[in-house]
């Protein structure tokens, strides 16, 4: 039995390739509530909300399928996050909430402790 040796040497790709969260480990999160022209509330996480919303919207490359073709689209709310872990476990907790519950997120302005920084982002 022969083997042939391949080069399997792996090609070196920059680090700002195509990933959009990449970020320094002091920078903020944020998890947002956005509602489309079908009246469906949508919560990702970010560390960008403006760039996020623009890729959902189609401006930029990398939105979520779900909001493919259901512009326009509005911030509800953004709530900004000490770190990943902490937005990641947030917004389980709010995609298994009904609409009701994430309409009283959106009214109040409220998320546990955080309060809404929407203003800031509009």
């Amino acid at each position: 039995m022969t083997f042939k040796i391949v080069n399997t040497l792996a090609k070196s790709i920059p680090a700002m390739s195509g990933n959009t969260h990449l970020t320094t480990t002091n920078s903020p999160w944020y998890l947002y509530l956005i509602e489309n022209k079908l009246g469906h509330i949508y919560t990702g996480i970010t560390t960008d909300p403006l760039r996020r919303i623009a890729q959902h919207r189609g401006e930029i490359k990398g939105g979520a399928k779900a909001l493919k073709g259901k512009a326009p689209l509005c911030f509800r709310a953004i709530f900004e996050v000490d770190n990943k872990s902490h937005a990641a476990r947030l917004e389980y907790q709010v995609k298994q909430l009904n609409r009701t519950q994430k309409e009283s997120i959106i009214t109040a302005g409220k998320l546990d402790a955080l309060t809404c920084v929407k203003v800031n982002f509009v």
